[in-house]
């Protein structure tokens, strides 16, 4: 018999999406389970697949559009402890936050097989657990589906879309002339090694082989790791077909190559193979509908909604149907726009299924607009969001996902306050002391004035300077000062640092990405000291040093005061400090 496990919120899919949906939950207050069918965690940016994660800032070339929130806290702690971007160590290190988080389980090996329904809801997931062949049955109030495939939606019975959508469909500019079965497809890489000496490679009889005309589309210069383009899809299904478009794929990948290494002109003599994915990285299958269709146009408008909860920013990348097979088409083709966009909470919910939650790249767009909302990036904040709402429904007593919007500004001021950007949302949160401070420093850049940590913007802006930055650092440390008219009393001091959003976090195995890379944050504030007074009398006083996070919550026991100075004694290598938001509650 299974065992009967009850929750609060079911999270299935471990990757990215889930990871912050799950972790948004439990520290929301509800009890969570986190399922995910593979031995680790990050989905196509584990060790499996190795995809870095890209977002927003398209590879650090736009300004100040990097995720923040979770998926940033995760980054950094990454970067700082795993310079040499191995994704092994990276594994470890999700694994290790989702372990250490309160209020949330984590099962790995397990897989979700059905799901039980009734009268539009969702009452229990089955699954088993491989490696112990447990069987579960997970009940909750709530569940989330990250699974990428929208595998839970599909069993509960949601509604759905696949493949490519006509330009008549959502007036798209860019969608194709006629409907059809075609998705985005998978892609697996690899790793070379240099051995310092030629190193020959026998082309295996089962391998297909590839010509410099055929692979014209495709650049392959890059030999020590390689290709998204190594990719296969068209009328394939990458559920159904997965294993076929696996073994498929290999023989493309060792066709590659075999071309690379015995092609001339490729310098590849002394490379070999290093390490060969097996699990197909997807991109596109099933696509849930919720109560709005996220398209192009709204993506390209840079659109805002009233109900923002997330957003997005990478380019429109439509790979070309068949991927490799199309060798007379580039792989894929960028439709770019100029600002972020915004991603509603209609997007983010079943529209048939009441109490299912949508995350990571089965959420509610076209086909078009998924080629920006499919990269983790977006897909983490996605995740953040609906872990976010589903807490919030708990704690209002909301049976439905759709129940959250009578209580949107509370959502979206609870996702600012948890380190998120949303575009066009700024901090109005009443329960914020620092909003009626006044703000003071010992030194400031022209431009970047002490006030600025308290104008409700948490990033730098369209070319606006946010932030409160320093002019250098004295040996003392620099200070700057909250002071209120009249006594307050608080518990906790919220500090939001800078982390330079235009420049990436991801591991990667391209070193041409790496190289364009730099190191940790040297924005960061390393070490810093709260104080907290009443009148002339310090009443809490605490020092923090080797700081790694840009979100740092001071918590303490109650006091009453009327001032409160933080002082910035070092970077991680700026030579000034630089502030973005305080935050005072008494929670």
């Amino acid at each position: 018999m299974p065992e009967k496990l009850q929750y609060d919120v079911v999270v299935a899919g471990g990757g990215m999406s889930g990871i912050c949906a799950a972790m948004a939950a439990a520290r929301g207050g509800a009890r969570t389970a986190l399922v995910q069918d593979r031995p680790m965690l990050g989905g196509n940016a584990s060790s499996e697949i190795r995809m870095h994660i890209c977002g927003a800032d398209r590879h650090g070339s736009v300004d100040d559009a990097r995720e923040s929130g979770i998926l940033e806290e995760l980054l950094l702690e990454n970067r700082y402890n795993n310079p040499q971007h191995s994704f092994c160590v990276q594994d470890a290190f999700f694994w290790a936050a989702v372990k250490k988080q309160s209020n949330l389980d984590l099962y790995l090996n397990t897989r979700i097989l059905g799901a039980e329904t009734s009268g539009g809801r969702i009452s229990a997931l089955s699954a088993v657990q491989m490696t112990s062949e447990k069987q579960f049955r997970f009940e909750a109030a709530f569940f989330v589906d990250a699974t990428g495939d929208g595998f839970v939606g599909s069993c509960a019975g949601a509604g759905y879309m696949y493949g490519r959508e006509d330009s008549r469909a959502f007036g798209e500019p860019h969608a194709a002339a006629k409907a059809d079965r075609h998705v985005m497809g998978s892609s697996i890489l690899f790793t070379a090694k240099d051995m310092g000496h030629p190193v020959p490679f026998i082309k295996p009889e089962w391998a297909y082989t590839f010509t410099e005309e055929q692979l014209k589309h495709r650049a392959h210069t890059e030999i020590t790791s390689g290709y998204w383009w190594i990719e296969l899809s068209g009328l394939l299904d990458p559920v159904s077909d997965a294993e076929t478009i696996r073994d498929e794929l290999l023989k493309v990948l060792y066709g590659v190559w075999d071309h690379i290494k015995n092609q001339p002109g490729h310098h590849a003599e002394n490379y070999a193979l290093d390490w060969v994915g097996f699990l197909p990285g997807k991109r596109e299958s099933r696509r849930l509908t919720g109560d709005y269709v996220l398209t192009e146009n709204d993506v390209a408008a840079s659109r805002i909604f009233p109900d923002t909860v997330a957003y997005g920013g990478w380019n429109m990348d439509v790979h070309v149907p068949g991927g490799i097979l199309s060798e007379e088409s580039a792989p894929t083709t960028y439709y770019k726009f100029d600002d972020v966009y915004a991603i509603p909470y209609r997007c983010l919910y079943s529209e048939n299924i009441e109490n299912l939650f949508l995350a990571g790249r089965a959420i509610s767009v076209s086909h078009i607009a998924f080629g920006s909302t499919r990269v983790m990036g977006t897909c983490a904040v996605v995740g953040q969001a609906v872990g976010t709402a589903a807490a919030l429904a708990l704690r209002r007593g909301v049976r439905d996902a759709r129940g959250v919007a009578p209580y949107m500004t509370e959502l979206q001021q609870r996702l600012l306050r948890d380190g998120c950007f949303l575009p066009g949302i700024a901090n109005e949160d009443k329960n914020d002391l620092a909003r009626s401070a006044s703000v003071t420093a010992s030194s400031f850049r022209p431009g970047a004035e002490p006030g600025n940590v308290i104008n409700g913007i948490g990033r730098n802006r369209r070319g606006k300077c946010n932030a409160y930055i320093s002019e250098g650092i004295r040996p003392e440390g620099e200070i700057f000062s909250l002071r209120w008219r009249e006594p307050v009393a608080a518990n906790c001091v919220c500090l939001r640092f800078d982390t330079n959003f235009g420049k990436e976090l991801t591991i990667t195995l391209s070193d041409a990405i790496r190289r364009r890379q730099r190191p940790f944050p040297p924005e960061l504030v390393r070490d810093f000291g709260v104080m907290l007074c009443l009148g002339n009398k310090t009443v809490y006083a605490c020092e923090v040093q080797g700081n790694i996070q840009r979100c740092r919550d001071i918590r303490f026991p109650r006091q009453t005061f009327d001032r409160l100075e933080i002082r910035l004694r070092a970077t991680h290598g700026a030579p000034d400090a630089s502030v973005f938001e305080v935050r005072v509650y008494e929670d």
